[in-house]
């Protein structure tokens, strides 16, 4: 049953991930069928104002005793790292009297803090993932994903992404009917497809070694025709061996899969700024086919290239205006 959620809210709070839950938990919907839930805006004390990233405060009405027998228990974002041992305390009497938790966005910093993340898959905010692995080495933690279901815990990525996990946790308890009315009237997908890998700023691996660095550079230049380790050894004036082992060393990844992320990295260009159908991007970036670009487009970018072009192609439009 879902009927009581409680929000927590830690200082420096985020308010658009605030908001999120309290556009999908705090509106009375029940004229069109959804089920009332009773909204809790806690904080540390009653009543005591909780300043945000945007210069407002939020006003909890109550302090951590309205996390007590709350059906779910929600930690928006927060830029803090370090809590107060009444805040953990809070945060683990609920998970342990049976409340749902659900993280949104650095929210999941709480959680680890409070040792529920151990051992227990969960995600955050790309930019966030290495931070938060490097706090809490146990916990099991993907980047890639909108948000991870783990029964009693739930955790989100970055900003929006929190409304998913909303919205998937309103449909896992209340069904399909009443996350539908939910998202229309809050103008979004009922369920986004992909996940946040394909919003990632992926990162190039680069060549500290001016011998090899000429090389790539070349290849770069010409990724629209096939490269073979011999080839590029022989460039290098290396054995294949010499070669394959010193690019491992210098770049941290093998041949193949530098050219294969470059190939994808050119193809996202191409379908950002451009109007070329799927073939010719295939081609320019040197796939041969649009079978082979949407293998491994989907495979790094984790949505086929059609709909990552329907995400993400304004941006030339708004450039060509």
């Amino acid at each position: 049953m879902l009927s009581t959620v409680a929000v927590l809210v830690i200082p420096p709070l985020s308010p658009f991930e605030f908001g999120t839950v309290c556009e999908v938990f705090g509106i009375d919907r029940s004229d069109d069928g959804v089920p009332p839930f009773e909204l809790r805006v806690c904080g540390e004390v009653a009543g005591r104002p909780v300043p945000t990233i945007v210069g407002a405060d939020v006003v909890p009405s109550r302090g951590l005793d309205g996390l007590q027998g709350a059906d779910l228990v929600v930690v928006s974002a927060t830029r803090q790292r370090e809590y107060s041992d009444a805040v953990l305390d809070a945060v683990r009497a609920a998970a342990a009297a049976g409340s749902t938790l659900l993280s949104i966005c650095s929210g999941a910093f709480v959680l680890g803090a409070a040792g529920l993340l151990d051992d227990r898959p969960c995600t955050t905010h790309w930019d966030n993932a290495d931070e938060l692995g490097e706090r809490y080495p146990r916990a099991k933690i993907d980047p890639d994903v909108l948000f991870v279901d783990d029964g009693n815990l739930i955790t989100s990525a970055g900003t929006a992404a929190g409304i998913d996990a909303c919205l998937h946790l309103v449909r896992r308890e209340l069904g399909s009917a009443a996350v539908n009315v939910i998202a229309r009237r809050m103008v979004v997908p009922p369920q986004r497809d992909g996940g946040q890998r394909q919003y990632i700023e992926m990162p190039v691996p680069v060549c500290r070694s001016d011998g090899l660095a000429p090389v790539l550079d070349w290849v770069l230049e010409n990724l629209d025709v096939e490269h073979s380790v011999s080839d590029l050894a022989r460039r290098a004036r290396m054995s294949d061996r010499s070669f394959a082992r010193r690019f491992v060393a210098e770049t941290g990844t093998t041949p193949h899969k530098w050219l294969t992320l470059q190939r994808v990295l050119r193809a996202q260009r191409l379908l950002e700024d451009t109007d070329m159908g799927i073939d010719e991007v295939a081609q320019r970036s040197g796939f041969g086919s649009a079978a082979l670009l949407r293998h491994h487009f989907r495979k790094i970018v984790g949505v086929a290239p059609a709909d990552f072009r329907r995400t993400f192609a304004a941006r030339a439009a708004l450039a060509g205006s």
